[in-house]
C-alpha cells in the first residue's frame, strides 16, 4: 500500500536535493554512541543513493551496538572512511554538532574539510547555517526528514526489499519512545503510515527497541534504581551509572540505553537526570523533562550540551561526584520556577 506525503514535501531544501543528486561517492557519517535514529537515517540516505545508483559508505565513530543488530545494513557500518575512495560529498545526519560525529572526524580532518557537505538533523540546538544545511527541530527524528527526501528524488520507500522503510522506521520508534513522546507530530505519524505501508514492521521493531533486554541490561537497571536520589521534594529526580556497574553486570556500555527514560517516568519529577561515568574525569549526563515544564536544553546548556526541550545531554569534564554537586542545585533551581 502506498500513502503519498505529497503535502510535507515543501519542507525539504532544494539545496539539499541537488546535492544528493550530483553525488557519485558519498561518505554518510553517524555520530559517536550511535542510536537507532542516527544508524537508521544514515542507511536510510544509503539506501536513497543506492536506488539512483550512487556509491555511499557507511562511517560511525563507534561500532554499533548488538541492540541494532535487526537494521538492514547494519554490518555495513565502518570506523574509518574508505582509503580507495573518491568521495565527493559528505553527509552528516543526527549530529547535534560537529563534535558529535567523535574521534573520525579528527582522524580524517583534511578529508572532512575539503569535502562539501550536507548536514540533515533534528536537534534544536544545533547551529548549521551551510548552504545544503537541513535542520528542522519540529521533526521527531531525523530518519523523519530522511524519509521526505525519498519522494523528492524520486525513490520508492519500499526501496531496498524494505531495508529503506524499516532503517527509517526504526529511528522514528526510537526517538519517539514508540509515538509516547509529545514530540511524535501529524507530520511524524503521516510519514510513519508512509513507511508502515511500505512493508517496515513497526510492531517488530518497538518489540526489539522498547520490550526486549538481555538480563545483564536488566541487572544494570537494577543497580541504578536502586541508588535513585531525588532533590527538591521530588521535583529533580536523579541516578548514577559507574563504569563498575557496566564491568561487575557484564554489561555493554551501550546496554544503559532507556535507563534515564524510566527515571522520566517518576510522577512528581519535573526533572530526571541520569550521571553516567563516561571516564574517571568525564561525566555523560541525560536529562529528560515534563512537557509545559524545565527546557532541558536550559540546563544542559549550562555545562555546553545541546538536543531538545523534552530530551537533551552534555558531557562534562570532571568526575561524577563533582559534576553531580554542579548540575543538581541548577537543576533544582529550574525545576522550583515551574508553575503548573
Amino acid at each position: 500500500m502506498s500513502l503519498r506525503l505529497d503535502a510535507w514535501l515543501d519542507a525539504v531544501p532544494p539545496t539539499v536535493v541537488a546535492r544528493l543528486r550530483g553525488a557519485r561517492d558519498v561518505l554518510v557519517v553517524s555520530h559517536e554512541n550511535p542510536d537507532a535514529d542516527t544508524l537508521g537515517a544514515a542507511i536510510g540516505v544509503r539506501e536513497l543513493l543506492a536506488a539512483r545508483g550512487t556509491r555511499a559508505s557507511l562511517v560511525c565513530s563507534d561500532v554499533p551496538p548488538p541492540l541494532y543488530s535487526f537494521l538492514p545494513g547494519i554490518q555495513d557500518f565502518l570506523t574509518d572512511p574508505e582509503p580507495d575512495r573518491a568521495y565527493d560529498l559528505l553527509v552528516i545526519v543526527d549530529c547535534g554538532s560537529l563534535d558529535r560525529v567523535g574521534p573520525v572526524r579528527d582522524r580524517h580532518a583534511a578529508l572532512f574539510g575539503a569535502l562539501p557537505t550536507v548536514v540533515i538533523d533534528h536537534h534544536a540546538s544545533n547551529g548549521a547555517t551551510g548552504a545544503d544545511d537541513w535542520v528542522d527541530p519540529d521533526a521527531a527524528a531525523t530518519c523523519e526528514l530522511v524519509a521526505l527526501l525519498a519522494p523528492t528524488l524520486g525513490v520508492s520507500l519500499a526501496a531496498g526489499e524494505g531495508a529503506l522503510a524499516t532503517a527509517l522506521m526504526a529511528g522514528i520508534v526510537m526517538d519517539t519512545a514508540t509515538f509516547a513522546h509529545p514530540n511524535a507530530t501529524p507530520r511524524t505519524l503521516a510519514v510513519s503510515a508512509a513507511l508502515v505501508g511500505a512493508g517496515a514492521p513497526l510492531a517488530e521493531i518497538s518489540r526489539r527497541l522498547y520490550r526486549s533486554k538481555p538480563d545483564v541490561q536488566l541487572r544494570l537497571f537494577g543497580r541504578v534504581l536502586d541508588r535513585l536520589g531525588s532533590v527538591a521534594g521530588g521535583l529533580v529526580i536523579y541516578s548514577t551509572l559507574t563504569a563498575a556497574d557496566v564491568t561487575e553486570t557484564g554489561a555493554l556500555s551501550s546496554h544503559s540505553e532507556g535507563i534515564i527514560d524510566l527515571l522520566s517516568q517518576s510522577e512528581v519529577a519535573e526533572i530526571a537526570i541520569l550521571f553516567k561515568e563516561a571516564a574517571p574525569d568525564v561525566t555523560r549526563i541525560s536529562v529528560r523533562t515534563k512537557s509545559g515544564g524545565v527546557d532541558a536544553l536550559v540546563l544542559t546548556g549550562l555545562f555546553g550540551g545541546g538536543g531538545h526541550a523534552r530530551a537533551a545531554g552534555a558531557s562534562i569534564p570532571t568526575d561524577v561526584v563533582t559534576a553531580r554537586a554542579r548540575v543538581l542545585p541548577e537543576a533544582e533551581r529550574l525545576a522550583a520556577a515551574v508553575r503548573r
